[in-house]
């Protein structure tokens, strides 16, 4: 009976071992009980063996292996995964929101079947006019307080008639346009709802070039598909950079921007631009772009942020009711410093803008002002070439004392100049 159990046990195991001839009656009780335990052992090495090489020991025609975990192997991989960016992803990412708004937009129609004819422009002038039709688009934002205020750029809701926002539960609200300034590109939006998860504005004078950042937001309206916004990664790139980009009624001035790698895409406006501790450095506001199609346009890598210490005076000019007035006038016509002009005016420097032109009674004329007069610097911000010029001057606002370093006749000295509201 005790042969038959050893065989039994041998071959449901299939253990493959030598073949050892073993006379069971022969030994006495004890022998028999420590050869059952050496069978049992070895049965169970055998089947530590198969697990280990995930080789089921009834099935050896697996010709891969599955990758087999302890039990707390999750828990520590996801100990793991966690980084600085997850952290400061989850924190924040509850506080971005998707806006859809309809606005007007004014759109030049030809009113005579003489409008498109050359000929009968120059005598006649234009036969085009302004006509508005409902456009819908999209954007992103992010809250700043408990009780509703959004950020958003102004070329997103700034013309809104009506504007939707949506927020990471889902809920869709009415938003009221607060107020907005067409120049710094920003606008503050607000919607009736209390205890709302919200973002804190970090101070953007001290970042670090190479320091990880992160942007949220709406590409391509893909909030909408489960109201979640697209958390990408990159670093800031490159500060202080300066451009006008050419609209009406005025242009938009970006000043002082936050060049980042972190891919921001059409649709991404509007959304804040995080730090690794998940507070906001800045507002994605325009990329530079050769990826484009009827959908927008996608990042090549070359993303620019409104610098959120920018967008905090403009925000508090707004919330303090302050007119942000842009209808500017200052007078004069400029060009900027080349060869001839270096050779000409003998300058040691090919830097400044000259004054070509001076007009009547303008603000310029009143400060002293005059033709062949080289500005130098805008209120201490060096002037190397005309866009620095614009960049200041668009910026200014009507009434705002601006301090002109000019060069004339080899003297270099101060003139103030106060801004004007344009005759136009």
């Amino acid at each position: 009976m005790f042969n038959k159990l050893v065989i039994h046990i041998m071959q449901n195991n299939k253990v493959k071992s030598k073949l050892i001839l073993i006379n069971l009656f022969s030994l006495k009780a004890l022998n028999q009980i420590f050869i059952l335990l050496f069978l049992f052992n070895l049965i169970n090495i055998q089947k530590a063996e198969c697990k280990n090489l995930n080789i089921s020991s009834s099935d050896n025609s697996k010709v891969y292996e599955d990758a087999i975990y302890p039990e707390n192997i999750q828990e520590q991989i996801n100990k793991t995964r966690q980084n600085a960016i997850s952290i400061a992803s989850a924190k924040a990412r509850e506080a971005v929101v998707g806006i859809n708004v309809t606005e007007l937009q004014e759109v030049m129609v030809a009113t005579s079947p003489f409008a498109i004819d050359p000929f009968f422009r120059q005598f006649f002038g234009s036969f085009d006019e302004p006509q508005y039709r409902q456009v819908q688009s999209l954007g992103s934002g992010f809250l700043i307080s408990s009780d509703g205020y959004i950020l958003t750029n102004h070329h997103v809701a700034g013309n809104a008639k009506k504007i939707i926002v949506t927020l990471t539960s889902g809920d869709k609200y009415n938003a009221e346009l607060v107020g907005a300034d067409m120049v710094s590109d920003v606008a503050l939006l607000k919607i009736k709802a209390q205890n709302l998860p919200y973002l804190k504005l970090a101070n953007s004078d001290d970042l670090i070039i190479g320091e990880w950042v992160i942007a949220m937001g709406n590409p391509f309206g893909l909030f909408d598909m489960n109201s979640k916004p697209t958390v990408t990664v990159g670093v800031v790139s490159n500060v202080g950079i300066n451009f006008v980009n050419e609209d009406k009624p005025y242009n938009r001035v970006y000043r002082d921007m936050v060049q980042t790698d972190a891919a921001i895409s059409s649709g991404n406006s509007g959304g804040p631009l995080l730090n690794v501790n998940g507070d906001v450095i800045g507002m994605n506001a325009t990329i530079f772009s050769t990826a484009q199609n009827y959908q927008g346009s996608g990042s090549i890598g070359i993303g620019f942020a409104i610098p959120i210490n920018r967008i905090k005076k403009t925000v508090d000019e707004i919330i303090h009711h302050k007119k942000i007035d842009r209808n500017i006038y200052l007078g004069i016509d400029i060009d900027e410093i080349n060869d001839k002009y270096v050779r000409y005016f003998n300058l040691k420097k090919q830097e400044g803008v000259i004054v070509t032109r001076v007009f009547l009674n303008s603000p310029a004329e009143k400060s002293g002002i005059q033709i062949g007069d080289i500005i130098l610097a805008v209120d201490g911000n060096k002037i190397f070439r005309i866009n620095d010029f614009y960049v200041c001057y668009f910026d200014s606002q009507v009434g705002q004392k601006m301090q002109f370093t000019v060069l004339r006749n080899g003297q270099t000295f101060n003139k103030e100049v106060t801004i004007e509201s344009s005759r136009r």
